[in-house]
């Protein structure tokens, strides 16, 4: 056996994959889902046009939903061109200065290497599209603008940073009168502080949030609300209220005639129940949302599906199945582009091993992991963003570490 120290380290990196190392479906899409700063009134009209400057307008509009039709797709291939033909429409735009549509263009670039993992990528589109929203006193396209920035520094663990972002927007888009945006910033706000360890301070800013989401009757992010009120709950070993408020958001997730929201919903809620030690339960949800995810086509939300279906195996100790749920989980994830997933996966994939005293195969895997956010960390040139990365990814190297001395000892 290895050194207390470095048992220390060993056992801080499992921690994170032991238990239940699953992963929120809604939580996700609600921090990347309110998107681009869309124009109210695009005024297009692309039908007989005689000018240039219609015949430009029209092959930019013709573009920009090609990319968002291979952004849809979803493969790693698709996004790639989707990247491509956003670029193309952008200069299209700015040659006809169409500065709403611009800022539009860049936030779904933005979007899209946010899919990739790409993170400074991610802010550099964002960073662009905020002083063009600005100019052209688009609020409410300002305010989700810094709502995506905010989630991005939130991914990277940047707390304070994160609630700057935040904070604007909510000023914002209350100084505008945008409920749903300042819904929407309410519940990331939430997130914040949850994942700070505050839920008393999550559950201030997710009960401001549920009135208005009924209020305008955005039902989807109601059921969200209703699903992390129900984890800050989880979190303060109260179960009954937990409960309460997750067979509310599943009354929801049934209710709505979108089975994408219903197989969101249902994830969701068999997080919860796995965070209420329920590991059944919590099967029987991902159960049900599976078959939905696969009927919709929903390739990435699949694979998280899958690998939650792995993590709750794995926990049971069922660990032929955990692997099986992940081997499927992972193949998916690569040939989506999930880049941070497949991280996530793969590091489930070595604990496990290790957990079965299969050394090799545990570091194979968690080399693998490295691999790639080696290559994410590459394309990261600003020195605070690869800072603040690098810390969010130490325990990655550190069981690798520990691996790679217990080999040694047994000379494998």
């Amino acid at each position: 056996m290895g050194s207390a120290n470095n048992q220390g380290i060993c056992w801080w990196f499992l921690a994170k994959f032991t238990r239940y190392s699953l992963t929120l479906l809604l939580s996700a899409v609600m921090l990347a889902d309110a998107v681009a700063a869309t124009p109210k009134n695009r005024g297009l009209q692309i039908g007989q046009q005689t000018t240039q400057q219609d015949t430009t307008r029209a092959a930019a509009e013709r573009l920009f939903q090609e990319g968002r039709q291979f952004y849809q797709q979803g493969t790693a291939e698709s996004l790639r061109q989707a990247i491509g033909k956003y670029q193309a429409a952008l200069k299209l735009w700015q040659t006809l200065d169409e500065q709403s549509r611009e800022a539009e263009t860049l936030n779904h670039i933005g979007l899209v290497y946010d899919d990739l993992g790409e993170t400074q990528e991610v802010l550099n589109y964002y960073n662009q599209a905020l002083p063009i929203l600005r100019a052209i006193k688009d609020r409410a396209g300002e305010a989700t603008t810094l709502n995506n920035i905010g989630k991005v520094y939130l991914s990277l663990g940047e707390r304070e940073e994160a609630l700057k972002y935040f904070n604007q927007a909510l000023l914002i888009s209350r100084a505008v009168g945008d409920k749903k945006i300042a819904a929407l910033t309410l519940n990331y706000l939430g997130v914040v502080y949850k994942s700070s360890g505050e839920p008393q301070e999550a559950l201030k800013y997710y009960n401001q949030a549920l009135p208005i989401l009924r209020a305008v009757g955005d039902r989807e992010q109601e059921a969200s609300t209703l699903k992390n009120i129900s984890l800050v709950y989880a979190s303060l070993g109260e179960k009954q209220a937990a409960i309460k408020y997750l067979n509310q958001a599943l009354s929801i997730g049934l209710a709505v005639e979108d089975r994408r929201i219903e197989a969101r919903t249902l994830n969701d809620i068999g997080f919860v129940y796995a965070s209420l030690g329920e590991p059944q339960a919590a099967l029987k949800y991902f159960a049900q949302a599976l078959p939905i995810l696969r009927a919709v086509g929903e390739k990435r939300r699949e694979a998280t599906i899958l690998h939650n279906i792995g993590g709750i195996h794995k926990a049971l100790g069922e660990q032929e199945e955990a692997l099986k749920y992940f081997n499927q989980a992972l193949l998916i994830r690569r040939a989506v582009g999930d880049r941070k997933g497949e991280i996530l996966t793969l590091s489930n994939m070595a604990s496990l091993e290790y957990r079965r005293g299969n050394l090799q195969p545990a570091q194979t895997h968690i080399q693998a992991a490295i691999e790639i956010i080696e290559d994410l960390s590459a394309k990261i040139t600003n020195a605070e963003l690869r800072n603040a990365y690098s810390a969010s990814v130490r325990g990655y190297y550190e069981f690798n570490n520990y691996l790679l001395m217990e080999m040694q000892k047994k000379h494998l």
